[in-house]
C-alpha cells in the first residue's frame, strides 16, 4: 500500500508541475494581455508557444475565429469566444491590449476590417508571417510583426513553374528593352540566374543601365556588350542592333507609364508606346526572333486614358504580328500596379511620410490590383515559356485593394500621426481598374491555373501615317480611333477619352 501510494503521489505531483509548465506559464510577469484571432494551425502553434514560454511578451487571454464550427473550443486552456463581432466585448471582458492575427491567408479586405475593429477597440495589431514562411518552419512568437502592404494582397504570391522557365531561357540570346526601369531591371536579374547565352540590356537612360549593371555585377563599367544605349523610337538603330546581335527572345518593358503626364502629352505616348512597339516588332521579324513578349497593363482593358489606349494598341500590334509572322511567338502580358516600382503609389506615400505628410489619395473608393515586382517578372518569364502565339496573358491578382487602405497601413507602420487628404479623381482616371475588356472572353490557361488567356483583335498600322502625326490633339484623336476595331466601340471610347 505504501509503495503504491508513493508512486501515485509522485505521478500526481509530476503532473501538476508539468501542467503548470506547459499550460500555465502565460509569459513573464509583465507580459501584455493579448487576444489571438485564428484557431487554425497557425493559431494553435502560436498559443502553444506563448503558453509554454516563461519569457513570452504576450499572455493569451482569449481566442476569436469567424469559423462557427470552432466556437467554444479550448486550445491550451484558452477558449474560443466567437468571431470578429465579439472583439470589442472580449476586450472589455479581458482587458487585452494587443490582437495577434494568426491567419496568414486572410483576404485583404477581411484583414483591413479586423484591423479597423481592433484599432477602434484600442488594440495594437500584430500578424504572423505568411504561410510560405510558416511552411519552412513552425510559427514562432518572435516572428510577429506589424501589418505591411504585402499583407493587403489578400492572396499567396503566384508561384510559377521555375523549371519550365529555366528550360526555355537557358542558352538563349535574350534582349530586354527598358532594362533600367523597375520591371526591366528585375527581369534582367531573374533572367541572369537561368544562364542565358547572352543577356542584352537596352535602355535610353544611361543612369538606369548603370544601376541595373551595378545590382547584378557589383560593378558598373558600362563598357561591355551587355548594355545597349538606344531609344525604341529610333527605328534605324533598332534594325541595326537586331541585325547585328540576333536576339532569340525579346522582353519589351520599355514604355511611358505615368497617366496624368500622358494626358497632357499624348504625342509622346504615341511615339513610345505605339510606334516604339511597332519598330521593335518589325525588327524582331526581320532578325528572326523566336519569342517576343510585350509587357502591358490593366489600363489596356476598357481604356479611358491616353496611357490605356496606347497600351491597348500595343497589344493589338503584337497580336497583328502573330498573324503575319507564323515562325515566331508573339504574346502580351497584362497585370496591375506593381508594389515598389518607380513612381508607384507606394514610393509616393513613403516620400510623403518622410516629409511629415499629408498623404494624398484621389478618392476614398479608388482601388487597384497589386502585385510584387518579382511576381510580375515571373509572370513575364512564364508567358515566354507557355504563351500561345497571339495571346494576351493575365495573372489572377485576387481582389483589388483600396489605395486609402494602403495609405492607412503605411501611416500605422511609420508610428506617426499623419493626415490623408483626398484630392479628387484625375482626368480620365477610373475608380476601379479592370483586368479584362468588355469585348474579351477570358479562359483559364491549361498550362497554369494562375493565368488567364484572352485574344485581342489585331490592327494593321500604316507606319508613315502615324509618323506624320506631329501634334498632341491629332495624336489623341488617332489613339481614340484605333483602340477598337468597330465604329460603335470607337464612338463610345471617344467620349471616355475626352474627345
Amino acid at each position: 500500500m505504501a509503495g503504491a501510494f508513493t508512486i501515485l503521489a509522485a505521478l500526481v505531483l509530476r503532473s501538476i508541475v508539468r501542467r503548470k509548465r506547459l499550460f500555465g506559464a502565460g509569459g513573464s510577469k509583465d507580459a501584455e494581455r493579448a487576444l489571438v484571432f485564428g484557431a487554425g494551425d497557425g493559431g494553435v502553434q502560436l498559443i502553444r508557444q506563448l503558453r509554454r514560454s516563461e519569457v513570452s511578451q504576450f499572455n493569451p487571454v482569449g481566442i476569436l475565429d469567424d469559423d462557427a464550427g470552432k466556437r467554444h473550443m479550448v486550445i491550451e486552456g484558452i477558449r474560443v469566444h466567437g468571431g470578429r463581432e465579439k472583439l470589442e466585448e472580449l476586450v472589455e471582458k479581458t482587458g487585452a491590449s494587443t490582437l495577434l492575427l494568426a491567419v496568414p491567408s486572410l483576404p485583404g479586405d477581411a484583414l483591413m476590417d479586423i484591423r479597423d475593429r481592433a484599432e477602434a477597440a484600442g488594440l495594437h495589431v500584430l500578424v504572423l508571417p505568411t504561410l510560405d514562411s510558416m511552411m519552412r518552419g513552425r510559427a514562432t512568437a518572435d516572428e510577429l510583426r506589424e501589418i505591411n502592404v504585402n499583407d493587403l494582397l489578400g492572396r499567396k504570391p503566384a508561384r510559377l513553374n521555375q523549371t519550365q522557365i529555366a528550360q526555355y531561357l537557358r542558352g538563349k540570346r535574350i534582349l530586354v528593352t527598358g532594362a533600367g526601369g523597375s520591371i526591366g531591371s528585375e527581369l534582367c536579374r531573374q533572367i541572369s540566374q537561368f544562364r542565358p547565352a547572352e543577356l542584352m540590356m537596352l535602355d535610353r537612360d544611361e543612369s538606369g543601365l548603370h544601376a541595373v549593371q551595378l545590382s547584378m555585377n557589383d560593378q558598373a563599367m558600362l563598357d561591355g556588350d551587355d548594355t545597349i544605349l538606344a531609344s525604341i523610337r529610333d527605328r534605324d538603330s533598332l534594325l541595326k542592333i537586331f541585325e547585328k546581335r540576333k536576339p532569340q527572345i525579346v522582353f519589351h518593358a520599355a514604355a511611358l507609364k505615368h497617366m496624368p503626364l500622358l494626358e497632357h502629352y499624348p504625342l509622346e505616348a504615341l511615339k513610345t508606346n505605339v510606334l516604339g512597339t511597332f519598330y521593335l516588332l518589325e525588327a524582331a521579324e526581320m532578325s528572326g526572333v523566336e519569342t517576343f513578349v510585350n509587357i502591358s497593363t490593366d489600363k489596356a482593358a476598357n481604356p479611358s486614358s491616353v496611357l490605356g489606349a496606347s497600351k491597348r494598341i500595343a497589344e493589338r500590334l503584337t497580336a497583328a504580328q502573330s498573324v503575319q509572322d507564323k515562325a515566331a511567338k508573339y504574346v502580351s502580358v497584362r497585370f496591375g500596379n506593381v508594389l515598389g516600382s518607380r513612381g508607384s503609389v507606394l514610393t509616393v506615400f513613403e516620400k510623403q511620410i518622410q516629409e511629415g505628410g499629408p498623404l494624398t489619395v484621389t478618392d476614398p473608393q479608388v482601388d487597384r490590383f497589386f502585385m510584387t515586382i518579382p511576381e510580375a517578372c515571373q509572370l513575364v518569364l512564364q508567358a515566354a515559356a507557355v504563351g500561345t502565339n497571339g495571346e494576351t496573358l493575365v495573372l489572377d491578382m485576387g481582389e483589388p485593394i483600396k489605395i486609402a487602405d494602403v495609405a492607412k497601413t503605411l501611416i500605422e507602420q511609420s508610428g506617426k500621426r499623419l493626415e490623408i487628404v483626398y484630392t479628387g479623381l484625375r482626368e480620365n482616371e477610373k475608380i476601379s481598374e479592370e483586368l479584362f475588356d468588355d469585348s474579351e472572353n477570358p479562359r483559364i490557361s491549361s498550362k497554369h491555373e494562375s493565368l488567364s488567356e484572352v485574344r485581342v483583335p489585331p490592327i494593321n498600322l500604316i507606319r508613315s501615317e502615324v509618323e506624320n502625326i506631329c501634334d498632341h490633339s491629332n495624336a489623341r484623336r488617332w489613339l481614340t480611333q484605333h483602340v477598337y476595331p468597330s465604329q460603335s466601340a470607337k464612338t463610345s471610347r471617344s467620349k471616355e477619352l475626352g474627345e
